[in-house]
Parts: C-alpha cells; sequence; structure tokens
C-alpha cells in the first residue's frame, strides 16, 4: 500500500504556512524600513555636506574681499588717513557681505540644496557666516509615510579670524616713524623731498612670519589664507 500522510500532519502543514508568509513579510518589512533610514540618513549627510560647503565658501569669499580692502587701505592712503577702519580690516570686519551670501548660495546649489529659512546669517562679533540649506530632492519613497515629499535640512556656520597682528613699533598713522619729509634736507635740493613724502611702510606678523606692506612696492604680498583663516563652528 501507499504511503499516506496523517491526517494531523497535513494539517499542522496547513496552519504553519500562514505564519511563514507573516514571517517573512516582516522580514520584508524591517529590510524596506532599514533601507528607508538609510535613505533619510544618506539624505541628511548630503544637507549637511551641503551646508558646510556653504558657510565656508561664504568665510572665504569674505576674506578674499578683506585682503582687497587691505590692499585699497595701502594704494589709496587711507591706512594712514583712517587708521582705525584699517585696522577693523585687518581684524576681520568691516566688508559689505552680499558677495559671501552669494557664494553660499551658490556652493549650496552645487551640493544638491538650497539656502533656506534665514538663508545666511552674517555677524561680526566674531566675524561668522550661519548658513541653512533644504535638500533639492525629497528623501524618496519608502514603507515610512510622508518621505516621499520630506527634504533634508541643515546648518553650518563658518568664523573668520584674523592672523595678523601690526608691529608694535608702529606709529598711530599705521606706519613705521620714518620722518615727514620736512626737515632742512629735503625739499628743492633733491635729496629728500618726494622720498621722505612716500607713504610709509608697514610691517605686520602673520603666525609668526613678518610682513612689510609697503605701498610702492605691492607685488610681493600675503594671501588672503596668510591673512585670515577660515573655519566651521562646531
Amino acid at each position: 500500500m501507499p504511503a499516506t500522510t496523517p491526517p494531523h500532519r497535513r494539517r499542522d502543514e496547513g496552519q504553519a504556512f500562514p505564519l511563514y508568509i507573516v514571517a517573512v513579510g516582516g522580514l520584508l518589512f524591517l529590510a524596506l524600513a532599514f533601507f528607508a533610514v538609510g535613505q533619510a540618513a544618506a539624505s541628511r549627510n548630503g544637507a549637511q555636506t551641503a551646508a558646510d560647503a556653504a558657510a565656508l565658501a561664504a568665510g572665504q569669499k569674505y576674506r578674499e574681499l578683506l585682503r582687497e580692502s587691505v590692499l585699497d587701505g595701502l594704494r589709496d592712503g587711507s591706512y594712514r588717513t583712517d587708521p582705525t577702519a584699517w585696522k577693523e580690516l585687518l581684524n576681520g570686519r568691516g566688508v559689505l557681505s552680499p558677495a559671501a551670501c552669494e557664494s553660499a548660495a551658490w556652493f549650496a546649489g552645487r551640493n544638491g540644496a538650497r539656502l533656506s529659512g534665514p538663508r545666511c546669517t552674517p555677524d561680526s562679533w566674531p566675524t561668522s557666516f550661519a548658513v541653512e540649506v533644504t535638500t533639492r530632492n525629497p528623501v524618496g519613497d519608502s514603507v515610512i509615510p510622508a518621505t516621499s515629499n520630506e527634504h533634508a535640512s541643515a546648518a553650518a556656520k563658518s568664523v573668520v579670524g584674523p592672523r595678523c597682528t601690526l608691529d608694535p613699533a608702529q606709529d598711530d598713522t599705521g606706519g613705521t616713524d620714518g620722518g615727514d619729509g620736512a626737515d632742512d634736507k629735503g625739499g628743492k635740493d633733491g635729496k629728500g623731498g618726494k622720498d621722505d613724502d612716500a607713504p610709509a611702510p608697514v610691517e605686520i606678523t602673520c603666525d609668526g612670519k613678518r610682513w612689510t606692506l609697503d605701498p610702492r612696492h605691492l607685488q610681493e604680498l600675503p594671501d588672503a589664507a596668510d591673512l585670515f583663516s577660515v573655519r566651521l563652528a562646531h
């Protein structure tokens, strides 16, 4: 006689099959949930990368503007006529910031995000740029409700700091005390005159390195990174 499966065993197998379906469905849901969590984490990481890049871009653009203004002060003589304002530039303050925030917006876009909320907020004490960004693309469809239209957001802040100090021997006009050209040797005889009236050079020290900023010879000059630091504030 052919062997047959006992009726009670067939009943057990029939009862176990729905349990297998539930278990497999549960595992599949967990796998999709973990994938959704990873997808959201990747989106948040992308937003943070964009925020960091935007904040640093703002700070770096601002220090370039600071350097240009420092050199302009040497060229036009305002480092002597308005030494307080010129020293503020060396301290990392005193330049308008719209161009820096425009740079932040551009770099956010390059990293798949846009400025959002307060967008780009400059501050002066210390000189800093706080930015907020939102990713252009949503997290995407997943088993977690509402993620299809959810965008990741992040914030970052960069700080611009001075690297340089004026030489203590500098006088109040911002230059070394080299005379004013008013002595008896100056004037029409050609021995002094224009040379004595020429703007005096400025001595600064940047992270231990000395620089001579001579308004008559503006070739050997420190870079923006020599004059100012830019870092993320945590």
